[in-house]
C-alpha cells in the first residue's frame, strides 16, 4: 500500500528508498518484529482475561515438571498479524510471488484457527478432522502450482551472463521462459527439469508430464513442511526458533534467485519478481524473532496449530516459488527427522501390536520428545513395552533440547547456503 502510494507520488525526499528491497526488507523485519512484540503482549492479556489458555499438557511427558496450565494458545494470530502488516504496507501488491504468499499465510492461518477453535472452545483435543487438513494443505498446494504453471508472470532465465563493454558492465540473459526446472544441491551444472523424467513419452508431452509432476510436488511439499513444522511445535521457542533460521536461509536463496548480479555470480536461474520475497521473508523472521520474546522458555504463549501450520505452508510455498525445493530436505533437516521419528514409531508399534508385542523405536515421538523421556516413564504406562533405542540415561531439559535443535538447524541452513558454491 505504501510502496504503490509512495511510488504514485514519487516527489518527496527519500522516496526512491522504497524502490530499494534492501530498504524495504529491514523495514518490514523491524515493523513485524515490533508488532510482534507489541500485539503479543496485548494478545497474551486478551487471552488471560477470557481464560482462553492451553489444554493441561500431560505433566508424565516432562521429568522436571515444568507448568503449561493456563497458558495462552493461538499464538499464531500474533506472527500471522506480524507478517501481514508490514508486507501490506511495504510489499508490491501487484507482485504474483507476493500475492501467492499472502494467500498462503491466510489460508493456512485458518485451516490452524479452526483446529485451534474445536481444541479450545469445543473441547476436543482431536481438533480438526485429519482429512479436513490435508484437503487444505492439498488446495494450497494445487493453488501454488497451478499459478506457476499458468500465471505468465511466473517465469525464469535459466542463465546469466556478463561481459564489460565500453566501460559498461553488461548482463546477458538466456530467454525468458516458463520451466520445471530446479536447482540440485552439490552438483555443477546443477539445473535439472523434471520434464526430462519423461523423455520417454516424446517431445511435446514429456512438458506436460513435467508440469503435472511439478503440481502434484509441490501440494507434497507444502504438506510434508507444514506438517514436520506442526510436530516440531511441541517445546517452548521449538517451532520458532527453527524456523527464523531456515527463514533467514531462504531470504538470502530468495533474494540470490532475484538479483541478477548475485545469480549471475552463484550460477543459479535467475528468476524476474522474486526478489519481492525478500520483503515477505523479512518480515516472516522478524515476526518470528518477536515472537520468541514471548514464546521463549517458560512460554507465555504457544502458537498452536494456528501457527506451525502457517509456518510451515509458508517454508513450503516460498522453496517452490524459488524453485529450491531440491534443498529442503537439507535446509528442514530437523522437521524431516521430527517427521520420520513420528512415522517410524506409529508404524513399528502398529506392525509388532499385530503379533501380541508392544516396541516402540523411540521412548516417545516426536523426536525432541525423546531425549526428555525415561524408560522408566514409558514403562510405567506400559511394563511389556520394548524400546529399541533407549539413548542415554541422562535427560534434558527442554531449553537445551531446543537450543541443540536450532544449533542443528543453523548447521543445515550454513550447508544449504554453500551449495550455491560447493558444486
Amino acid at each position: 500500500m505504501l510502496y504503490s502510494l509512495f511510488n504514485a507520488l514519487g516527489q518527496f525526499p527519500g522516496w526512491r528508498l522504497f524502490t530499494y528491497i534492501s530498504f524495504r526488507a529491514i523495514l518490514a523485519g523491524v515493523l513485524a518484529l515490533l508488532i510482534s512484540i507489541w500485539f503479543g503482549n496485548w494478545f497474551i492479556n486478551y487471552m488471560k482475561r477470557h481464560n482462553i489458555s492451553e489444554v493441561q499438557r500431560d505433566a508424565k511427558t516432562d521429568p522436571f515438571n515444568v507448568g503449561k496450565k493456563g497458558v495462552p494458545t493461538m499464538g499464531g494470530l500474533v506472527v500471522i498479524t506480524a507478517i501481514l502488516v508490514p508486507c501490506l504496507l511495504l510489499g508490491k501488491l501487484t507482485n504474483v510471488y507476493m500475492i501467492l504468499m499472502l494467500v498462503t499465510t491466510v489460508l493456512m492461518g485458518l485451516l490452524g484457527f479452526a483446529d485451534d477453535y474445536i481444541k479450545t472452545f469445543k473441547k476436543n483435543k482431536d481438533g480438526l478432522n485429519g482429512w479436513i487438513k490435508i484437503a487444505g494443505q492439498v488446495t494450497l498446494g494445487l493453488i501454488v502450482g497451478l499459478t506457476l504453471r499458468f500465471s505468465p508472470m511466473t517465469t525464469m532465465n535459466e542463465t546469466i551472463h556478463h561481459r564489460i563493454e565500453n566501460n559498461i558492465e553488461v548482463f546477458e540473459k538466456s530467454p525468458e521462459i516458463k520451466s520445471t526446472q530446479t536447482t540440485i544441491p552439490f552438483v555443477k551444472h546443477h539445473n535439472f527439469n523434471y520434464a526430462d523424467l519423461f523423455s520417454f513419452l516424446g517431445e511435446e508431452n514429456k512438458y506436460r508430464a513435467g508440469w503435472i509432476f511439478f503440481v502434484l510436488l509441490t501440494v507434497f511439499v507444502v504438506a510434508a513442511v507444514s506438517n514436520g513444522a506442526n510436530l516440531n511445535d511441541g517445546m517452548d521457542g521449538m517451532c520458532a526458533g527453527n524456523s527464523a533460521i531456515i527463514g533467514i536461509a531462504l531470504l538470502i536463496l530468495a533474494y540470490t534467485s532475484g538479483s541478477v548480479v548475485w545469480a549471475e555470480y552463484f550460477d543459479v536461474m535467475y528468476i524476474p519478481g522474486s526478489e519481492e520475497m525478500v520483503v515477505f521473508l523479512a518480515s516472516f523472521v522478524g515476526a518470528l524473532v518477536g515472537y520468541l520474546w514471548w514464546n521463549g522458555f517458560p512460554a507465555q504463549i504457544f502458537l498452536g496449530d494456528t501457527g506451525s501450520l502457517t509456518i510451515g505452508g509458508i517454508i513450503g510455498v516460498c522453496a517452490m516459488v524459488i524453485h529450491k525445493e531440491l534443498m529442503v530436505p537439507v535446509l528442514c533437516g530437523v522437521f524431516l527427522m521430527e517427521s520420520i521419528s513420528v512415522i517410524l514409531q506409529t508404524q513399528v508399534y502398529k506392525f509388532y501390536k499385530k503379533r501380541g508385542q508392544h516396541v516402540r523405536v523411540w521412548k516417545r515421538a516426536p523426536l525432541h520428545d525423546h531425549f526428555r523421556t525415561s524408560v522408566e516413564q514409558v514403562l510405567q504406562n506400559d511394563p511389556t513395552c520394548i524400546i529399541k533405542f533407549k539413548g542415554t540415561e541422562n535427560l534434558h531439559h527442554e531449553t537445551k533440547i531446543v537450543l541443540r535443535f536450532c544449533i542443528v538447524t543453523l548447521i543445515l541452513a550454513a550447508v544449504t547456503i554453500l551449495t550455491l558454491k560447493i558444486r
